[in-house]
């Protein structure tokens, strides 16, 4: 079993920026699994928001996000991070951890095995 916790939404000015953090934990927990952010709307379906593989460190962005997202991960600490810059009232949502037990990035929610609890985040116009 895998737990995730994110932490770090709040409010926060259009133009502003947050950073997310998602504690991965768990004996099965290993370089082997891709993590994920996904946001979601009350009411809407849970988008994608960007990946990334523990082992390579590659990544892969929602076209809404890039260039203002950035999605990292520290091995050591198993932590990973949305660093969210630039952001937009659209940005309101209540984003989500994701890990799968492969090394292969995906972007829908049923490719996910782990889901933290997630956190909100509000931006103001």
């Amino acid at each position: 079993q895998v737990q995730l916790v994110e932490s770090g939404g709040g409010l926060v000015q259009a133009g502003g920026s947050l950073r997310l953090s998602c504690a991965a934990s768990g004996r099965t927990f290993t370089s082997n699994y891709a993590m994920g952010w996904f946001r979601q709307v009350p009411g809407k379906e849970r988008d994608f928001v960007a990946a990334i593989s523990w082992s390579s460190g590659s990544t892969y962005y929602a076209d809404s996000v890039k260039g203002r997202f950035t999605i990292s991960r520290d091995n050591a600490k198993k932590m990973m991070y949305l660093q969210m810059s630039s952001l937009k009232p659209e940005d309101t949502a209540i984003y989500y951890c994701a890990a799968r037990n492969t090394r292969v990035i995906a972007t829908t929610p049923s490719q996910y095995d782990y889901w933290g609890q997630g956190t909100q985040v509000t931006v103001s116009s």
